[in-house]
């Protein structure tokens, strides 16, 4: 009897493994992972937008003891020579799609390989500050596993390797 339990046990458990299997394989080509793009996307009074309850987004216009800071991105130098570096640095991004590249503010979309989840990373350059305003965010779900943060880390090191903006802390 016992023997009898398990069996279905397991073919239950592989028709819920192929059942997942083919959600991902039609779902991620026909974007029903990737959730709507936010329509407070942009700058109001100098600011990017704020942030949620849920742990999957950084930025660096909240306060310094939010578990959600990271530092801006320096623009040591000439603040326009930073700012397309870092929108090439943004293109070279794997899964990027740039929304609005303007003159002082950037808005990108960043895909995922296997799902197609999608992040939305905003830019905004304070040039008399000499700094480069952050916010990136997991459109869908509670946690991001660190991408966006360690995305706006590696976009940290290609300006600094081209020496457009000295390396930072990342809080």
């Amino acid at each position: 009897m016992a023997a009898g339990r398990t069996r279905r046990v397991l073919a239950a458990l592989g028709v819920l493994a192929a059942l997942g299997g083919l959600a991902v394989a039609i779902g991620a080509p026909l974007g029903l992972f990737s959730g709507s793009r936010p329509t407070d996307l942009g700058l109001a009074g100098g600011q990017l937008r704020g942030g949620d309850g849920r742990p999957n987004w950084v930025s660096s216009q909240v306060p310094p003891a939010d578990a959600h800071r990271i530092a801006p991105l320096p623009a040591a130098g000439d603040p326009g020579l930073a700012w397309r570096a870092l929108e090439a640095a943004v293109r070279a991004e794997p899964g990027a799609r740039v929304i609005t590249a303007g003159r002082d503010y950037l808005h990108a979309e960043f895909a995922s390989k296997v799902m197609g989840f999608v992040d939305d990373a905003e830019f905004a350059l304070d040039r008399e500050a000499g700094l480069i305003h952050v916010r990136a965010g997991a459109r869908l779900g509670i946690r991001d596993f660190g991408v966006n943060r360690d995305r706006v880390e590696r976009l940290r090191s290609r300006l600094s390797a081209l020496g457009t903006a000295p390396a930072a802390p990342a809080r």
